[in-house]
């Protein structure tokens, strides 16, 4: 695309890419007229301002010159230290002059602009170049093989490069190597290239087409090979351009051939080594790739010749080609439009009649209005590969699952530059919370492993505070408060004779209080309220033997206190036996400080207790229906105190109700009460609820010994949170084993990509059925060991259609896992919230029966266990004889992608893959629909199959075909796909 234009017959020279603004240098061109024939010279300075829409120019500097030039370079020197703030501007005359310009004096206007001059060249200085190294040096080349190498800090006194080539021939170019600071090659129109070092003041090597027709009109080095140039052809009859490799100078290493008369002008771009400029007499500019020896661009020229073109340093897309017809055209090789130009020619055409009436009618012209060209305006074609200098040279992005995919564009072999390069992409996985991770993967070897004691016991261990130390004790022995039977018996001994202690009460009295704490205070309520347990030894030990169950000891204690009535209506409670014992030591009647708490224990009413007691004694009140309280009635008396603990105005009787929830069995409420006390946002905190639900699950399932319970919305979600974060650090595998079956209850971004991501990545092959899970489900059919079963279909092909509406379903279809049971057998499990064969379970506010218990629920004999409510047998209707055809159909099909496929594909569970269809809920049309579909998979026209599969879909109700048409889609798409 053409971005300016300069009216000049000039050579030019851009600035150096450190100065800004971008200026470009004219000098008045040596051997060349305008039509005027003028013989004056001037040296101008034009500002590159794309910002301006207009395709001239601005013109910010001149000075009148008596020399005409052959080359112009402009270098940076005298940049650094300010000496030439916009470097320095070197001629090369036609009277064998080399001169300094200051362009910043130019364009400021002074006068005194030129810094040196010599003329020491016999002849026209042709070539010019600025060492990149030390941009003090220019080389300049002339007549009779004299090459200058020139010092600006000490004009006077060039030296050169070693003795002259023979035979002497004129210099036509010369050019510093981009790699190397001492290396000089210099060409001539014989076609020869010499290279010198210039350390040893020595020619080191000659490049020569043995066709004695390459004039050389350019040379270039490569900017990153050092030892690779380019020499260009103005020999109408071999217009080419020669890549020469010097380690291998006995031909060129490629020939770029498109140019049909005599190169002008080359120039290798500095900012991508792949474009090449180049100008010919056959009135093209062509860029190349010269690696490749492809053209890659050519841009829109008149018809008039270039003789020189060159890259703007500082904008990399920007060039300048200078031409026979008098202008300096500025190109962007990143295409566009040529409208902005069309348009300028007709406002041009315009100014030039002015808005004078040229006939006299008193009327002026009307602006002149283009013809409205039906096509579009003519767009030039950009680049075919995107230049280096828009391409990332790096490139990073987080994925799914916590990986990070980063690349890299590796720079070329210098060896083989020629050769493609390889691109890699890395992939990696973040993992920002290492302490979260880690304790997540302890959690999920003790699942494995089945060791919840030992990891409650470490949990104990390293408790921060006494709570959290209780939390986990609650969890670890179920023995709630520290009150152990075998303990107390150890204290409360019977003598043989008259049923007395034989210890002295004084003795280790403060041992003989809960948890090894000292005894409340005479005065305080434990557990009901207007009831006070003394600090007497005695009444501590009567306390623990009533909380936990031990009549006898309670009896014996009374006695020994001479409490008698105490002692008989405890001996009622405790049996036949121990009350004819009892009655024999009544002789007095006492009262004691505890008999509401008898009264309670021998007339079992603990919700009128519960709702009246102290809530500082709650841990008494806790105690006493954990040993009391009947089964169907444990889990909402736990739930009672628990909720009036959570609605406690102390914080920490609130967090206590935790202990409560738990002691329930009641999941959700404990995660509610749980989220309340807690950070939400921090992992670790989400991580310590998560260990608390599944031991607590477990320790259920093992009481009650029958599946898991449905988790509620609330557990749903931390699961689903927890799972997130799981997958966000790269642990997908278990964390699909956290995801709730019932998307209805959760359903996020992170639920289904996670659940997705495992089904494709992981299959059977990378452990997809190793995650242990947190429910029981059936044990599923032995296969042979040499069988790899692929990957599952997330959906059973006609599960809908053949399912029984009053059978159960066996499990929700997620991925199960063996862990190890309790006598040591292996026990499936699968998702968090399988769906039980049992009956669904009761309303929460309802009694429940003792299978529901909560883990400390008291079991012997006088509570017998409920028998487990055996599962539903699940049925199976037959297929109808005309319909089977479908069955053997779709079935065989599946089989034979399975057998073909050499990536993992979907396949029908076992159970399911020969579910019945039910055809009397399914309309006509789509039975019809198929058996057109079976049809055509006989014939193996899986593309009319997916037709009629979308027909059946568009006009059938969705409540029908949901169910199984997605999966029949799926099979006939891979069907197709592997040619079965």
């Amino acid at each position: 695309m053409k971005l300016k234009e300069i009216k000049r017959t000039a050579i030019q020279s851009w600035s150096p890419a450190q100065h800004h603004p971008i200026y470009l240098a004219t000098g008045t061109s040596a051997q060349q007229l305008d039509a005027s024939f003028s013989t004056n010279a001037s040296l101008e300075f034009f500002e590159l301002d794309l910002a301006e829409p207009s395709l001239d120019m601005k013109s910010c500097g001149s000075f009148s010159s008596t020399h005409r030039y052959h080359k112009l370079v402009w270098g940076p020197y005298g940049m650094d230290d300010q000496g030439h703030p916009a470097g320095v501007v070197i001629a090369g005359g036609e009277n064998g002059n080399v001169i300094l310009y200051d362009p910043a004096k130019i364009i400021s206007g002074e006068s005194d602009v030129i810094i040196a001059e010599s003329d020491k060249h016999t002849g026209p200085v042709r070539a010019l170049d600025v060492n990149p190294f030390q941009t003090n040096l220019v080389a300049s080349g002339g007549n009779e093989s004299e090459i200058y190498i020139w010092d600006m800090n000490n004009f006077g006194s060039p030296m050169t490069p070693g003795p002259k080539t023979q035979p002497l021939e004129d210099i036509s170019c010369v050019s510093w190597n981009r790699q190397v600071q001492h290396i000089l090659a210099s060409a001539s129109p014989s076609g020869r290239a010499s290279v010198w070092d210039l350390r040893k003041n020595d020619l080191i090597i000659k490049v020569s087409d043995h066709s004695n027709r390459m004039h050389c009109s350019g040379l270039a080095w490569n900017p990153e090979v050092a030892t690779q140039l380019v020499l260009a052809s103005e020999d109408d009859r071999m217009p080419v351009i020669q890549m020469w490799d010097l380690r291998f100078a006995t031909s060129p290493l490629k020939i770029l051939e498109n140019h049909t008369r005599g190169i002008l002008s080359i120039a290798w771009s500095l900012a991508d080594p792949e474009l090449l400029l180049s100008c010919g007499k056959d009135n093209r500019i062509l860029c190349w790739n010269p690696n490749t020896a492809e053209v890659l661009y050519e841009l829109p020229t008149s018809s008039q010749w270039c003789f020189d073109i060159q890259w703007c340093p500082r904008n990399p897309a920007v060039l300048s080609a200078a031409g026979f017809d008098g202008h300096i055209d500025i190109y962007s090789i990143m295409g566009g439009s040529s409208q902005a130009q069309s348009q300028r020619h007709a406002d041009q055409i315009s100014n030039s009649f002015g808005n004078m009436d040229p006939f006299g009618t008193g009327q002026t012209l009307p602006p002149l209005q283009l013809p409205q060209a039906p096509a579009t305006p003519a767009t030039v074609n950009p680049l075919k590969k995107p230049p280096k200098w828009i391409r990332r040279p790096v490139g990073a992005s987080f994925a799914f699952g916590g990986k990070l995919v980063s690349l890299e564009n590796p720079k070329p072999n210098p060896q083989q530059p020629q050769q493609p390069t390889s691109h890699v992409v890395h992939i990696s996985q973040v993992v920002t919370e290492t302490a979260f991770l880690k304790r997540s993967d302890q959690l999920q070897a003790t699942l494995n492993a089945g060791s919840f004691v030992d990891f409650c016991q470490e949990k104990i261990d390293a408790a921060e505070n006494e709570f959290e130390k209780t939390v986990w004790s609650f969890l670890k022995y179920l023995e709630l408060l520290g009150y152990n039977k075998e303990e107390l018996a150890l204290k409360v001994r019977s003598d043989p004779e008259d049923d007395l202690l034989t210890s002295e009460p004084e003795e280790n009295a403060d041992q003989a209080l809960p948890e090894g704490e000292a005894e409340e205070q005479e005065g305080e309520e434990i557990p009901l309220e207007e009831v006070e347990l003394t600090s007497i030894y005695v009444d501590g030990l009567i306390t623990q033997a009533l909380l936990t169950g031990d009549f006898e000891g309670a009896v014996n204690l009374c006695l020994h206190d001479n409490r008698m009535a105490d002692s008989i209506i405890l001996a009622i409670a405790g049996g036949a036996e121990l009350l004819e014992k009892t009655q024999k030591k009544y002789f007095t009647k006492t009262h004691s400080k505890i008999t509401k708490l008898i009264s309670a224990v021998v007339m079992k009413d603990w919700h009128d207790i519960l709702k009246t007691c102290d809530l500082q004694n709650w841990k008494e009140a806790l105690a006493a229906v954990m040993t009391y309280a009947q089964p169907e009635e444990f889990s909402s008396l736990c739930d009672l105190l628990g909720g009036r603990l959570e609605a406690a105005s102390v914080a920490q009787l609130q967090a206590q109700a935790c202990l409560c929830y738990i002691c329930a069995g009641n999941v959700e409420k404990l995660v509610a009460c749980w989220t309340k006390a807690q950070d939400g946002h921090c992992p670790l905190s989400l991580q310590d609820l998560v260990e608390k639900v599944v031991v607590l699950r477990r320790a259920v399932e093992q009481t009650q010994r029958s599946g898991a319970t449905a988790i509620g919305v609330l557990l749903a979600e931390k699961m689903s949170q927890y799972a997130g974060l799981l997958a966000s650090q790269g642990s997908l595998s278990t964390a699909i084993t956290y995801l709730p079956d019932n998307t209805n209850q959760v359903c996020n971004t992170t639920a289904a990509w996670c659940t997705s991501y495992v089904f494709i990545s992981a299959g059977p092959q990378n452990g997809w059925n190793d995650p242990p899970a947190l429910s029981r489900a059936p044990k599923k059919k032995q296969v042979p060991e040499n069988y790899t079963p692929p990957a599952p279909i997330t959906s059973p092909i006609m599960s809908a259609l053949g399912a029984d509406p009053q059978a159960q379903p066996v499990s929700s279809g997620a991925p199960q896992a063996m862990v190890q049971g309790s006598h040591g057998a292996q026990v499936p499990y699968s998702g968090m919230h399988q769906q039980q064969l049992s009956p669904p379970p009761m309303n929460p506010a309802m009694p429940k029966t003792s299978m529901e218990g909560a883990p400390g629920a008291p079991t012997g004999d006088v509570i017998q266990p409920l028998q487990s409510i055996p599962a539903e047998k699940i049925m199976k209707k037959p297929i109808p004889d005309e319909h089977m055809v479908l069955k053997t159909t779709f079935e065989g099909l599946i089989q034979k992608c399975l057998a073909v496929a050499t990536d993992p594909v979907s396949r029908c569970d076992e159970d399911n893959s020969t579910a019945c269809l039910c055809f009397n809920k399914l309309s006509p049309a789509i039975v019809g629909g198929l058996h057109n579909i079976a049809r055509t998979i006989e014939s193996r026209s899986y593309t009319e199959g997916l037709n009629i599969h979308t027909h059946i879909v568009s006009s059938s109700n969705f409540s029908e075909t949901s169910a199984f048409m997605p999966v029949l889609k799926v099979v006939l798409t891979q069907a197709n796909k592997l040619g079965v």
